[in-house]
């Protein structure tokens, strides 16, 4: 019995159409590694504060580009990308010396940007209350220096880095730190992150950090914070 060309596509079709149902049909891998979370709103949600291009530039081009060669780095010692990048970051020394600074970088880049994206939000800014509010009265003196405080390290960090609202031994602390040195491995657990790399910024306040440090305040999302500090505090 022949079977002409048409027949053959269609029995072909058939049988990989089974195959794909099929009980003992073997799932498709998923790929190793860490990959870019979405933006938990519209890249032009935070306007007028953060403009959507760079918004848009921020999230897609450079945080894909931590994450892509964060996985590139882990090539050579797999076992780390099953792990989440927190682990990594707080044992940085188990990294292998010769990818070591790479993970540093990129690795720090996913964590600190990913962190951003969520503790900022539309209709943001205000003081934050209950534990979060008091703990931060108890230790700075009020909301207003702290806000000085997190704001004169972001201005003052020379080049580019960021500032730090950090949990340090049960204490709040605030932080400043080069490119993208994670307070993780320093033992510290970031609750709030202010990113003053120029790609934060640049397009639309080209040289005026301090303008868009004052600007960032009004999408803080002081309930993501919150959340961060209490899950700290609680180890």
């Amino acid at each position: 019995m022949q079977f002409d060309r048409r027949q053959f596509v269609r029995q072909a079709g058939l049988g990989a159409a089974a195959l794909a149902y099929s009980p003992w049909a073997v799932p498709a891998a998923e790929p190793a590694g860490f990959t870019l979370p979405k933006l938990p709103y519209a890249p032009d949600a935070l306007e007028p504060y953060i403009d959507k291009l760079t918004m848009e530039i921020h999230h897609g081009k450079h945080h894909q580009a931590y994450v892509d060669n964060l996985n590139k780095a882990l090539a050579s010692q797999p076992e780390l990308l099953k792990q989440p990048i927190e682990t990594i970051l707080r044992n940085i020394d188990k990294v292998k010396p010769e990818i070591k600074q790479a993970v540093i970088n990129n690795g720090g880049g996913h964590a600190n940007h990913s962190l951003f994206w969520e503790v900022m939000t539309p209709k943001g800014g205000g003081e934050p209350s209950g534990p979060l509010g008091k703990a931060i009265t108890a230790e700075f003196g009020s909301f207003d220096k702290l806000q000085a405080a997190m704001s004169d390290a972001g201005v003052k960090q020379f080049g580019s880095g960021w500032s730090w609202l950090v949990l340090n031994q049960g204490k709040l602390q605030v932080l400043g730190a080069p490119n993208q040195d994670s307070p993780l491995m320093k033992g510290a657990t970031p609750i709030l992150g202010l990113d003053v790399w120029e790609h934060a910024y640049y397009l639309k306040y080209q040289n005026r950090r301090a303008d868009y440090v004052k600007a960032w305040w009004n999408v803080v999302n002081w309930q993501a914070v919150a959340d961060r500090y209490e899950k700290a505090l609680k180890g």
